[in-house]
């Protein structure tokens, strides 16, 4: 098993999963990284509980970024890395979740790498194993999914991307980032061939305060967004699995909507 680089180096970096959110989801080895360090380079959502964990004399910068916002783009967030380590100092970069899910920990690597410097990756729960979790959900199953996969939902070109094996009878699908796109990711999905009555569900803030687990069928996926406004972070979970969960079943609130219409429409 690997160890933590050597305490007594100076200059040196460790990108650190802090999990979905609830602090105690951290794992041993993060927690102790954390003691270390002398400048912590965080995400916005990271729970200010964990940020208390590093020593009250650590420089915190926080570089959050949002759909819309980047506090800095990624290559200043890289050259502020390698900056503070060839300054000598212990960094820690903190990160939801987990760095080298859809955490951009790839290419903090590469560039620490790039300048010669020692670096160190502490895994995190990820989003969709603790948001999952939390709600009962289980991503596979012996009897309904022995495949998972995990997709950005706002990556570019949505339309131009082949889910079509992704999601269907026996597969689950976990889309990151989802939220602005939901309606277009249903429509995607179901033109892929993924059946209208699939099941999903929408798990919001999962394992922070105010966390919600909602569940409906792939065509209420955009307009459950919409009426339930559903806010980031969230994750999506399509597949029959979704049914095993403690979601809150969204679906009949859907119907009634629908039929009140249809009568007014009628009257």
């Amino acid at each position: 098993m690997a160890t933590l680089l050597d305490p007594q180096a100076r200059g040196r970096v460790i990108l650190v999963g802090a999990g979905p959110g609830d602090p105690g989801l951290l794992t041993v080895r993060a927690v102790e990284a954390l003691k270390t360090a002398e400048v912590v380079v965080h995400d916005g959502l990271i729970d200010p509980r964990v940020l208390d964990l590093a020593p009250a004399t650590a420089h915190r910068i926080s570089v959050a970024k949002t759909r819309a916002r980047h506090t800095l783009p990624q290559e200043a967030i890289n050259a502020l890395i390698v900056a503070h380590v060839k300054a000598g100092s212990v960094v820690i970069r903190l990160k939801g979740g987990d760095p080298f899910v859809f955490g951009r920990g790839g290419e903090e690597v590469e560039a620490v790498r790039a300048a010669g410097l020692p670096v160190e990756v502490i895994p995190g729960v990820s989003a969709a194993l603790g948001c999952a979790a939390e709600a009962m959900l289980p991503l596979t199953h012996r009897d309904h999914s022995s495949a998972v996969s995990f997709v950005a939902g706002q990556c570019k070109g949505l339309s131009e991307q082949d889910w079509s094996g992704l999601a269907g009878h026996g597969r689950t699908l976990v889309i990151y980032m989802g939220v602005a796109t939901a309606s277009d990711i249903a429509d995607k999905l179901m033109a892929d061939g993924v059946a209208p009555d699939m099941p999903v569900a929408v798990l919001e803030k999962g394992t922070q305060p105010g966390h919600r687990a909602m569940k409906t069928l792939l065509a209420d996926l955009g307009p459950m967004v919409t009426r339930e406004a559903v806010r980031s972070p969230a994750i999506i979970v399509v597949g029959e699995v979704v049914e095993l969960s403690d979601a809150e079943d969204k679906l009949a609130r859907w119907a009634r909507v629908a039929e009140a219409v249809a009568v007014e429409d009628a009257a």
